[in-house]
């Protein structure tokens, strides 16, 4: 079962140094305790973005903590064994992927991006605005440019589309990549899906530091599903403890989210940074070696949730703000 734990200090002080770098996370502290068989440890997560792993000999200073101590509000599916998807759709995000082909001119598209959109979604409230394309590392052989554009309300696509052909200054900046001709287009095609956020990471986030580290890298990743119950059950399964494990790999995400329109549902997509490509390798070789994934990924219930991965390894774009 899941047991809602009131308070980190129970951890002692010497986990709190682990604690500080996930400090701002929502407040919702959730603690699994072996229903999934003779677990070496206990997870401790927040909303669930943190993570303590503690040995049994902790577990009789949880259950008094437990006791002793009024929990937050922790909602839970009908078996008590899942987080409910609250939080979920604080965010949308548009993923666009321009597509360049053997003629497109990225460029164009580049100058397009850096010069008029962005600055004009910018004027508009939206942003951050990420911007990438292919690294070395990536084995997909796609020529193609990816826009991440973030909205806080899904009103937000239609408005800003109005907002742009009423925007004097990104009609002029943007002038040459709209007045292409139909034998002369900078792209050969736009592909696009909108997401939704999932619960256990609502927002998108930079983390501090990073556009400022100029060998980071990221990785895309689209999670297909058979059937749409069977999308809803990987997408617990991040909000449950997947996340956790993924920040204790330094594998660090950007936005996660629910594909609600696109051509490849149902599905989720994910963007994570790196600090640079040995860092992304070393990163997801822990993760495969985890102890908590080990034990999460053999639920009976989380085999077979995703029936195909693409992954895209990225660098960013210099104007890219993510």
């Amino acid at each position: 079962m899941m047991c809602p734990v009131a308070d980190a200090r129970v951890c002692g002080d010497r986990h709190l140094s682990r604690l500080g770098r996930y400090a701002d996370a929502p407040s919702r502290w959730i603690m699994l305790v072996g229903s999934m068989g003779p677990y070496r440890s206990i997870l401790l997560l927040e909303s669930p973005f943190m993570f303590v792993r503690l040995g049994w000999s902790m577990l009789a200073s949880f259950v008094l903590a437990g006791l002793l101590m009024t929990p937050p509000t922790v909602s839970y599916g009908e078996d008590e064994t899942s987080v409910t998807d609250d939080g979920a759709g604080t965010q949308f995000y548009e993923v666009r992927t321009y597509v360049l082909g053997e003629d497109g001119d990225a460029e164009a598209v580049d100058a397009y991006l850096q010069d008029a959109l962005i600055p004009a979604l910018q004027r508009q409230g939206i942003g951050p605005v990420g911007a990438f394309a292919p690294s070395a590392s990536d084995t997909n052989k796609l020529n193609a440019i990816f826009v991440v554009l973030p909205f806080d309300q899904l009103g937000q696509l239609e408005t800003s589309r109005q907002a742009l052909a009423n925007d004097a200054a990104y009609q002029a900046a943007a002038a040459e990549y709209l007045g292409r001709s139909h034998d002369n287009p900078p792209y050969q095609r736009i592909h696009s899906e909108l997401l939704s956020s999932i619960a256990c990471w609502p927002k998108a986030k930079v983390p501090a530091g990073l556009l400022s580290n100029s060998d980071r890298v990221y990785e895309l990743r689209l999670y297909e599903s058979a059937t749409e119950r069977i999308a809803d059950t990987k997408i617990e399964m991040f909000n449950s403890g997947e996340v956790p494990i993924f920040l204790d790999c330094d594998i660090t995400p950007i936005f996660m989210g629910r594909c609600v329109a696109g051509a490849h549902m149902p599905s989720m997509t994910y963007l994570t940074s790196y600090e640079n490509e040995a860092a992304r390798l070393a990163s997801w070789k822990a993760f495969v070696k985890h102890p908590d994934w080990k034990v999460l990924k053999v639920v009976p219930k989380y085999d077979g949730t995703v029936s195909r991965i693409d992954k895209f390894v990225l660098q960013p774009k210099p104007y890219s703000q993510m």
